[in-house]
C-alpha cells in the first residue's frame, strides 16, 4: 500500500501548492466552456454556408494572429505580471463570447460576423496562451513543473470529454446560443481564482521596463537562437512545425468526417470529440505518474508516429465505433506528444527566457494554424475528409522519420532531451 500512496502523491505533487490549486479549480470551468463554443462555431459555420473551404477560413482567420504575433507576445509576458496579463486576456475572451451568442441568439448572426470575432478571439489568445503556460512554474516551481502540466493537461483533456459532448447536446435540444452564453459565464471563476491568488508567493516575478521595437526583436531572436543552439529542441520543434501544420488540423477534418464520411449530426460529432479527449486524458495520466522522468525524444517520437497513423487510418473507417476507438487512440499519443515538448521547452529554459521560448512554442503549435487550415479546407473540398486525413497522417509519418533519421544521426533519440 505504502508504494501505491507514494505513487499517488507524487502524480499530485503539484497541488501541495495552494495557487496551483485555487488557479486549476478555476480552469476546469473555462476548459469546459472553451470546448462547449468550438463545437458550436464549427456547427453553426457548417450551418451558414455547408462549405469546408469556409470552415477552414475561420480557422485561418482565428489563429492567424498567433502566426503573426506570437513571438512578440513572448517578450511581452517576460516583461509583465503574468496573473495581471490573464485578468485582462480572460476578461476580453468572456465579453467576445457574449457578443457572439447574442448576434446567434437573435438570429442577426452572420459568415463575417464570425469572421471579426474570431480575428479578434485569435488576438487574445495570443497573448493569453504564453502568459498560462508560463504562469504554471510560478505557481509550482521548477521542481513540480512537470507534473503541474501534466495535472492541467489532464483536467484540458476532461474538460474536452465534457465539452464537446455538453456542446453537442446543447445544440440538439435548445440550439446553438446557449453554447456561446455559457462559455462567456465560464470565464468568471477563472477571473475570481485570479484575483485570489497572493502575487507574493508566486515564484518567480521578472518585469523589465518597455523596450523599443527593435530590442523586441531582439529578444525575439534571442529565443530563436536559444533552440536552434540544442539540437533535441530544435529537432522536437521542427517536428511539432510539421505535425501541428499538417496532422494536427483535427478542429477542422473531425465535423467535416462526421457529417460527411459518418452521416452524424451536432450530436454525434460532440461524442466524437469526446472519444478523443478520453484517449488524451489517459495521456495526461500516464504523464503524470511518470512526472519525475524527464521527457526524450524517443518518447516524442513516438507519439507523433502514433498521432500520424491512426489519423490516417481513421481516414479509411466509415463506422462510428472504429471512428471512435481511433480517435482516443489518436488523442492519446497527440497529448503525449505535444506535454512532452512543452515540458522539455520550458524546463530547458531560464526564468529570463522562458516566455520568449515558449512563444516559439505557441507559434509553431497554434500559430501555424492559417496555414493548416487553409490546406485542409482545400483538400476536403475536392478530395473530401477521408483523403485529407490519410494524406496528412502520411506527412505526419513522414515528418516523423525525418527527424528519427536526424536523431539517430547525432545519436540522440533515447537521450534526456533537457541537457
Amino acid at each position: 500500500m505504502r508504494p501505491i500512496r507514494s505513487a499517488l502523491a507524487g502524480a499530485f505533487s503539484a497541488m501541495s501548492h495552494r495557487n496551483y490549486r485555487i488557479y486549476w479549480a478555476g480552469e476546469i470551468f473555462s476548459l469546459v466552456g472553451t470546448w462547449v463554443q468550438s463545437i458550436a462555431q464549427s456547427w453553426l459555420v457548417l450551418e451558414l454556408t455547408g462549405s469546408p473551404f469556409r470552415l477552414g477560413l475561420v480557422a485561418t482567420i482565428q489563429f492567424l494572429p498567433m502566426m503573426l504575433f506570437s513571438l512578440y507576445a513572448g517578450t511581452l509576458v517576460d516583461r509583465f505580471r503574468k496573473r495581471s496579463i490573464l485578468i485582462a486576456t480572460q476578461t476580453i475572451l468572456m465579453i467576445l463570447a457574449l457578443i457572439l451568442g447574442l448576434l446567434t441568439l437573435f438570429q442577426v448572426v452572420e459568415f463575417w460576423h464570425i469572421l471579426i470575432l474570431a480575428l479578434f478571439f485569435g488576438l487574445a489568445n495570443t497573448i493569453d496562451v504564453p502568459a498560462r503556460q508560463s504562469f504554471f512554474i510560478e505557481l509550482v516551481g521548477r521542481e513540480d513543473f512537470m507534473n503541474a502540466v501534466a495535472l492541467n493537461s489532464g483536467i484540458s483533456n476532461l474538460s474536452r470529454i465534457l465539452g464537446p459532448a455538453v456542446g453537442g447536446l446543447l445544440i440538439g435540444l435548445v440550439g446553438i446560443a446557449p453554447c456561446f452564453l455559457i462559455n462567456s459565464a465560464s470565464y468568471i471563476p477563472v477571473l475570481i481564482t485570479l484575483f485570489l491568488i497572493r502575487p507574493n508567493t508566486l515564484s518567480s516575478q521578472i518585469r523589465k521596463k518597455a523596450q523599443s521595437l527593435k530590442k523586441t526583436y531582439m529578444g525575439i531572436l534571442q529565443g530563436l537562437r536559444y533552440i536552434r543552439r540544442r539540437e533535441n529542441l530544435f529537432l522536437s520543434i521542427l517536428l511539432l512545425a510539421f505535425t501541428s501544420t499538417f496532422t494536427m488540423n483535427f478542429n477542422v477534418m473531425i465535423p467535416i468526417f462526421a457529417q460527411e464520411n459518418l452521416g452524424q449530426g451536432a450530436t454525434g460529432y460532440g461524442f466524437l470529440l469526446t472519444g478523443m479527449a478520453l484517449g488524451s486524458l489517459t495521456g495526461s495520466l500516464i504523464l503524470a505518474l511518470r512526472s519525475k522522468h524527464h521527457p526524450t525524444l524517443r518518447g516524442i517520437l513516438l507519439g507523433a508516429l502514433g498521432m500520424s497513423l491512426t489519423l490516417s487510418a481513421l481516414g479509411l473507417t466509415a463506422t462510428y465505433a472504429t471512428a471512435f476507438l481511433l480517435l482516443f487512440a489518436t488523442g492519446l499519443s497527440a497529448t503525449l506528444f505535444t506535454a512532452l515538448i512543452n515540458t522539455t521547452l520550458q524546463l530547458g529554459s531560464g526564468d529570463y527566457i522562458r516566455g520568449r521560448v515558449v512563444s516559439v512554442y505557441s507559434l509553431v503549435l497554434g500559430g501555424l494554424t492559417p496555414i493548416g487550415a487553409f490546406y485542409a479546407g482545400n483538400v476536403m473540398e475536392y478530395w473530401g475528409a477521408g483523403a485529407c486525413m490519410v494524406l496528412s497522417g502520411l506527412i505526419g509519418a513522414g515528418a516523423t522519420a525525418y527527424v528519427w533519421w536526424k536523431g539517430k544521426k547525432g545519436g540522440r533519440p533515447s537521450e534526456t532531451v533537457i541537457q
